[in-house]
């Protein structure tokens, strides 16, 4: 079996032998009827007598695993440490004469498989456990594996950084990160598995860090071994495993996690897969090109890396069918077009929203309406959180990007020293898409990022009012503080403002910030103390009793499960109960009027019930949540009994609302006393 073994103490691929073909099992392809041309070519210029396998396309190239033929070695082996090396590709996608891929990653350990992001500049990988540079055993010899983090400095790659979830009791390994680089995906053979190696991944949460490895079920993991994930940007995981029906050894399987219901993983049959061990597929972002490493007859050595083109796509993974559409930016100052416009493409759910949350983060802040109300707002993230963007306009102000027929998509247009504008565009019309002109503004302000905190604890303090006085002119903005305790605004040049919090429980606080010879900077900083008049305001961040209005979490008439799509908020709600864990609530579930009362007194509990089960989902324990149904009794409109109404007037009465039931924050007294 060609896994990093987690038996043998080391990292490096060693022998299983071949089980029988067995018969019964799905394939896509047959060696005796391809169903489409699959193209496969050993990749000669890599490939040695010794091993080459789990590649991963970097850049203009590939990464890879290998070994040199001398060098130090792995006392345990007698045998060189395992390597990444990068390897060139040709115009056709062929490795050409590899290279030594990073002095300080490649270490006097084993270095194993690698993923990175989308831009290149981070990059996770496997490595013995190790501390100071030493391989570390536990008590009984064994030496786990574990992920790693990278950044890309200005020569090398640096910051090396072992992740979260890593443990020196189980091996993590294989790391794969989807294209968003919210999800992490990896093998382990943590003890709540199914048995061997599971397939497990982790969601990057909004401060950065990961969450805990959630197992991909049953439906993926069987008591064998489930190795080399590699999640694909179609939505679809192909992994290698000796526990699903396949022709022997590792063969490979995808499956398509896209959808709600996942189905069973298909072997990839033939060519594929053989009667050795077949591991490691990786497949570029059309999905006709891709490479996998295989150690069938025929080859350079004991494993060899394979390249492939499949020139109709690889059954099983459908890919949307794309059109180009063209943008052009217009700089509006000087009536001429704008080059190295970042351009961002984002897609909208059936609902309007988008997908993902990738364009706004979610943050509590007062209803406008009613003060004992806060409600989630989407707002928009600013330029540093959104990533390196796909598209930029080249010297003609021009960008083309690739849109899916029958979508809606909202478009971000951005550069420095303009303002950002956001498009909607839609492609559900028929005919040729209409292309696109977009004009930015030059921008004569500088954005403020401020942060409230209490004196002397220096903890967050969300909601505050802010109020911004300009001294040019006398005019007055405010602001809230969101639920960490930051507002942003932004300031017009060539002027003194005064900067005053305020909230309730708290004396409040001032700081003055000036945009008087401003050179080179786009954003200032500030940050305003609030003296609290007793303990216990900090101890509530948010008030007891508060109510928190999910404006878009919808149920259809007469249903009890939350729409698809429509969970976002809910999501939010998870985050907030885990950014406060002191924090419980009650869920109540209010209906229309339509149908009969005592009815929709049920179905309200229902939803109730529903959204409660959202939240035991994300590991919200369920002491902490209360789930009630108002029915009818509580509309938010005038549509009573007997009152015509409109199906958005109804829908607005189909919510669900949170009441902070219970909040004691504990308060971190390791206060600066400056």
């Amino acid at each position: 079996m060609r896994i990093l073994s987690y038996t043998l103490f080391f990292l490096f691929p060693i022998a299983l032998a071949a089980q029988p073909a067995r018969s019964n099992t799905e394939r896509l392809y047959e060696k005796s009827a391809l169903r489409r041309d699959i193209f496969l070519q050993n990749a000669s210029q890599v490939n040695t007598p010794g091993m080459e396998f789990s590649p991963a396309l970097y850049l203009n190239g590939m990464v890879y695993v290998s070994r040199y033929n001398s060098g130090p070695v792995d006392e345990k082996t007698q045998e060189t440490f395992y390597e990444l090396f990068y390897s060139e590709l040709d115009p056709n996608g062929m490795p050409m004469k590899p290279q030594n891929f990073s002095m300080e990653i490649n270490s006097q350990l084993h270095e194993g498989p690698v993923s990175f992001n989308r831009k290149g500049d981070r990059m996770y990988f496997t490595r013995s456990n190790s501390r100071q540079g030493v391989s570390r055993a536990d008590k009984k010899g064994k030496v786990v594996l574990k992920i790693y983090e990278a950044h890309k400095g200005e020569f090398d790659w640096e910051n090396v950084q072992e992740l979260s979830f890593n443990s020196d009791k189980y091996t993590c390994m294989h790391p794969s990160l989807s294209a968003d680089g919210k999800k992490l995906f990896f093998a382990s053979d943590m003890s709540d598995g199914f048995g061997g190696m599971d397939i497990y991944f982790v969601e990057r949460q909004n401060d950065g860090n990961w969450s805990r490895p959630i197992n991909l079920g049953s439906e993926v993991n069987t008591p064998k071994n489930e190795v080399f994930p590699f999640f694909h940007e179609s939505g679809t995981l192909f992994f290698s495993s000796d526990g699903h029906d396949g022709l022997g050894g590792l063969d490979l399987f995808l499956i398509d996690l896209s959808k709600r219901v996942w189905g069973n993983p298909i072997n990839l049959g033939e060519p594929f897969n053989s009667s050795k061990d077949d591991l490691g597929l990786v497949l570029n972002e059309d999905g006709v090109m891709g490479y996998f490493t295989s150690d069938r007859e025929g080859g350079k050595g004991r494993d060899d890396i394979f390249v492939f083109e499949a020139p109709e796509g690889i059954k099983g993974i459908e890919l949307p069918e794309l059109q180009e559409t063209l943008i052009t930016v217009y700089d509006g100052a000087e009536s001429k077009r704008a080059a190295g416009a970042a351009v961002r493409v984002f897609e909208c759910s059936e609902d309007g929203i988008l997908k993902n949350e990738d364009l706004y983060n979610l943050e509590l802040m007062p209803a406008t309406n009613r003060t004992e109300e806060l409600t989630l707002k989407l707002v928009r993230k600013r330029e540093e959180e959104l990533g390196d963007p796909r598209h930029l306009t080249d010297r003609n102000g021009q960008a083309s990007v690739a849109v899916e027929l029958g979508k809606d998509y909202i478009f971000l247009v951005s550069k420095p020293g303009y303002g950002t504008q956001e498009i909607r565009y839609s492609t559900k019309s028929e005919g040729k898409l209409r292309p696109l002109e977009i004009t930015i503004e030059p921008s004569n302000c500088l954005n403020l990022r401020g942060v409230v905190l209490s004196d002397p604890y220096l903890a967050k303090v969300p909601n505050a009012i802010i109020r911004i006085v300009n001294k040019c002119d006398g005019s007055e903005k405010v602001v809230r503080s969101n639920i960490s305790g930051i507002f942003e605004y932004c300031l017009p040049m060539g002027c003194d403002f005064s900067i005053t919090a305020e909230k309730e429980g708290y004396s409040p606080g001032q700081s003055l910030v000036s945009t008087y010879k401003i050179r080179g900077s786009r954003s200032i900083d500030a940050e305003i103390k609030l003296i609290p008049n007793a303990n216990g305001v900090i101890k509530e961040p948010i008030r007891k009793g508060s109510i928190i209005v999910l404006e878009h979490i919808y149920y259809d008439f007469n249903k009890s499960a939350i729409r698809t799509g429509d969970s976002y908020e809910l999501e939010a709600l998870a985050q907030l109960m885990e950014q406060y864990p002191s924090m419980e609530i009650e869920l109540g579930a209010h209906t229309d009027c339509r149908g009969a009362e005592d009815y929709n007194l049920q179905l309200s509990l229902r939803r109730a019930e529903s959204a409660k089960e959202f939240l035991i989902q994300r590991n919200i324990a369920p002491e902490r949540v209360k789930a009630i149904g108002y029915g009818e009794a509580l509309p938010r409109n005038r549509c009573s009994d007997g009152v015509e109404c409109s199906e958005e007037e109804h829908q607005h009465n189909r919510r669900t609302e949170v009441k902070i039931l219970k909040i004691n924050e504990q308060v971190d007294v390791g206060y600066d006393r400056d």
